[in-house]
């Protein structure tokens, strides 16, 4: 990863072992004062969208940290030959198991909430304790299957993030799940408290209709 100001760091999910890496990168004049705290967008998928957010934070949004949050590293090789660098993503945006038994057992679907104790538990803590962000406004951003996971972030852990922005959600078959967590009396109690944004593109047949159920 080459890419102006990023900082590429390697990260131990403490829980299992397994390995991802950071990308973050810092806001413009970041070194010129240690003062000033900074808004963190944090985004799963990272090779996806790191150039395209790498851009806008030049002009759209100059005071704010990228916090990318790569694929797991170390995925066992035959998987990553068979399914790209991206395998772990099916298993750690997935809030349900699969029915099919074989299909289970290769990709180890449902790891959504052990990934949202490693964002929270391993990569929140480093980032906050080794960078000037505002620990009051995080931001996450995640784009289909990362969109669903961000939608489950916001209906069981709602206060990891202050603003969610879930482009295209991954919803199909998981509303009725969704649902249910969101009837959780404690949800109902506290209330959200977040922003949301839901986003998905006109011509978007089957995400854009349950996009627009989920909304």
């Amino acid at each position: 990863m080459e890419l102006p100001r990023i900082q590429v760091i390697p990260i131990k999910e403490a829980k299992t072992g397994r390995q991802y890496e950071l990308y973050i990168k810092l806001a413009v004049g970041y070194s010129k004062n240690n003062k000033i705290q900074y808004p963190a967008l944090y985004f799963t998928d990272a090779m996806f969208h790191i150039e395209i957010l790498s851009g806008s934070t030049e002009y759209l949004m100059e005071n704010a940290i990228l916090v990318g949050i790569s694929w797991q590293k170390d995925i066992n090789e035959n998987l990553k030959k068979e399914e790209g660098a991206q395998a772990s993503r099916y298993r750690d945006y997935s809030i349900r198991k699969s029915s099919n038994p074989e299909n289970q057992a290769k990709y180890q679907f449902w790891e959504a909430s052990n990934h949202l104790d490693f964002i929270r538990n391993d990569v929140i803590k480093y980032v906050e304790n080794n960078y000037q962000t505002d620990t009051a406004n995080r931001t996450y951003f995640g784009y289909s299957l990362g969109g669903l996971f961000g939608a489950y972030i916001l209906l069981t852990q709602p206060d990891t993030f202050k603003n969610y922005i879930l482009g295209s959600p991954a919803l199909r078959g998981d509303i009725p799940y969704l649902s249910k967590l969101g009837s959780h009396a404690e949800i109902k109690r506290k209330g959200l408290n977040a922003n949301v944004f839901v986003s998905n593109g006109t011509l978007e047949k089957e995400l854009g209709e349950y996009a627009r159920e989920c909304v």
